[in-house]
C-alpha cells in the first residue's frame, strides 16, 4: 500500500483528535488516522548530497490521542539501526499529518525534522 491509496479515515473517528490539531493541517487528519490504523509504514530518509536511507517504521495503534503510542524505526534492515520513542498518540498522528504533507509535496514518504529530533533525542 503507498500513500497514494491510502483512504480518508471517517468522520467520527477524526472528530476525537480534532482538539488537538491546528485548524491549517485538518485536511489531512483523516489520512493521517488511516495510516495511524496500518501500523507500519516504509520510506525513505532524505539524506543531503547522498543516497536516501530506507527505514521501515512500526507503531502500536492507540485508540485515544491520550494513550501512549510506541514507534519503532529500522533503517536500512539493520537492526544496530534501530530507534524507538513513546508519545502521546495525539502528537504522532501530527507527525503522520506532517509526513502526509511533505509526501503531497516532494513524493518522498519521510518524518519530518521534529519527529527525528524527537525520536534520537536531540533537544532544540
Amino acid at each position: 500500500m503507498t500513500l497514494e491509496q491510502l483512504q480518508p479515515a471517517t468522520q467520527q473517528q477524526a472528530s476525537v483528535y480534532l482538539p488537538y490539531i491546528q485548524a491549517s493541517k485538518r485536511n489531512f487528519l483523516p489520512y493521517a488516522i488511516s495510516l495511524n490504523q496500518k501500523g507500519a509504514l516504509e520510506g525513505h530518509r532524505k539524506i543531503e548530497g547522498s543516497d536516501n536511507i530506507p527505514f521501515v517504521a512500526t507503531w502500536n495503534v492507540a485508540t485515544l490521542p491520550s494513550d501512549l503510542t510506541r514507534c519503532r524505526m529500522q533503517f536500512d534492515g539493520n537492526a544496530e539501526l534501530s530507534y524507538e520513542v513513546m508519545m502521546a498518540s495525539f502528537e504522532f498522528i501530527n507527525f503522520l499529518i506532517e509526513l502526509i504533507e511533505n509526501y503531497k509535496r516532494y513524493r518522498v514518504s519521510d518524518f519530518s525534522q521534529a519527529f527525528y529530533r524527537k525520536l534520537l533525542r536531540i533537544e532544540d
